[in-house]
């Protein structure tokens, strides 16, 4: 395993749509294994391919039960809606308020390449809407209610 260098905000990458995975090879299991590390040493709960320059449609997500792989992800329900601080490992320093559906429902493949179905609410549903959107090129940025504000050492700490 390996660290990877996260992009960030003005990195063209963040702005692309990503490719579906079609087959799991050794360079994606590894990729993974790179992004969960990658994920960990940057005190992220998720991340996205596109985050380490890689346009694949792969995310990795630990918010803190089991850690969730993501391949190909797409919502297919929503319901509630909730209002949180969110922040971004590709937007260091900054946070904003961020509107999302409090319950997700998310159909996916898994690291074996067998399909899943993941339900979440609050923090996960979170989470996954968040990489989800990274995947298609799209920024939590864009959908912060009011200014970016920068993160204080006591957000951090939390």
């Amino acid at each position: 395993m390996a660290l990877r260098t996260i992009r960030e905000i003005g990195d063209d990458v963040l702005n692309k749509v990503c490719k579906e995975v079609t087959e799991m090879t050794p360079r994606i299991a590894t990729l993974i294994d790179d992004m969960f590390e990658t994920m960990y040493e940057a005190d992220g709960v998720g991340l996205a391919a596109p985050q380490v320059g890689i346009l694949k449609r792969i995310a990795v997500i630990d918010v803190g039960e089991d850690p969730i792989v993501l391949i190909n992800p797409r919502i297919v329900a929503t319901d509630g809606e909730q209002t949180g601080q969110e922040g971004c490992l590709s937007v260091p320093g900054k946070c904003g308020d961020v509107t999302r559906p409090n319950y997700v429902k998310v159909v996916s493949l898994d690291r074996d390449m067998k399909p899943i179905e993941i339900e979440g609410t609050e923090l996960l549903a979170r989470a996954m809407c968040h990489e989800i959107d990274h995947l298609d090129g799209k920024l939590f940025v864009d959908k912060v209610i009011g200014e970016l504000r920068v993160v204080t050492e006591e957000e951090e700490e939390e």
